[in-house]
């Protein structure tokens, strides 16, 4: 593939479905769905609520920030100096934050609402990673979930800046709600090395992998660079849904993975130590799982 547009796949496509998302990730990182069952009025309204929840006075806000990093809410910062989000931390207990921002109860339904829908979602796609490798079972099934709400500030003297750096995201699978109205998201295409656009369509969703994915395939996924640029003066906003890791296990491939043609190229990984040791180094495009690779432990 590469070299051209990011692929955009029918979910509700019946045959080779799984082969197409398994192939979109080998060679990409990212694609667009489309009849992916989130109804979009429910996308709608919840742009809404995010623009509202930002709108929130700043001492109000601020009862959601957290001492870790990645987690609770930031706000704008030398590195990423138009950005504001929030984070649900635990998509399967949202109510804390619900309640540290007096959310309505019209609120709260639609938050709960959107989470049970993507959650859904995600769990949908991992049985097909799975099944795309010939493989059975539940993938995600019991992993944590982390869920963002990001809100750039975009004005005359942002035009032609980052809104967020290049990255890799230090998850296994990204579902993104981007803003229908404002382009900036762009990634690295692997193969050219360039930034290909991956401009907003309405009705779809973005998904991309990351490192862990990378690590689970043995290789064979691509932790998709990508950055947030700013092209015109005009708010952005994006709801978005981190698949991280399982709980009470590391992540490592399947045996089914790794074979002759294929050796294990990474250890075991916990998410947590994952994170910390990528905060720490500060290696954001991918180079942490070579602090994980069999061939420097």
């Amino acid at each position: 593939m590469g070299k051209g547009e990011v692929p955009v796949i029918d979910m509700q496509r019946v045959e080779g479905l799984a082969e197409e998302i398994v192939n979109a990730c080998e060679e990409w990182g990212i694609f667009r769905i489309i009849n992916h069952g989130v109804p979009a009025e429910l996308l709608k309204e919840m742009k809404a609520v995010v623009a509202a929840l930002f709108d929130l006075p700043e001492e109000i806000k601020r009862r959601t920030v957290s001492t870790e990093s990645g987690k609770g809410y930031i706000t704008f910062n030398p590195s990423t100096p138009y950005l504001e989000g929030f984070s649900i931390d635990e998509v399967s207990s949202p109510g804390d934050f619900c309640d540290s921002l007096d959310a309505s109860p019209h609120q709260r339904e639609l938050i709960y609402k959107y989470i049970n829908v993507i959650r859904d979602l995600a769990g949908l796609l991992g049985r097909k990673l799975m099944e795309g490798f010939g493989l059975a079972g539940d993938l995600f099934d019991g992993w944590n979930c982390q869920m963002r709400f990001n809100k750039y500030h975009f004005c005359q003297e942002s035009v032609g800046s980052c809104g967020v750096f290049l990255h890799s995201d230090p998850s296994f699978l990204t579902i993104l709600h981007d803003d229908d109205d404002v382009c900036g998201l762009q990634v690295v295409d692997k193969y050219t090395g360039e930034f290909t656009p991956v401009d907003p369509v309405p009705g779809t969703i973005a998904v991309n992998m990351g490192d862990i994915a990378k690590a689970w395939s043995n290789g064979r996924f691509c932790n998709v660079k990508h950055r947030v640029w700013c092209f015109e003066p005009k708010t952005r906003y994006s709801t978005v849904l981190f698949v991280l890791g399982p709980n009470d296990k590391k992540v490592e491939a399947p045996p089914e993975l790794v074979d002759s043609e294929h050796p294990r190229l990474y250890v075991p990984i916990d998410i947590k130590e994952y994170r910390n040791a990528r905060s720490a180094k500060r290696l954001h495009t991918g180079n942490t799982l070579e602090l994980f690779s069999t061939a420097t432990t």
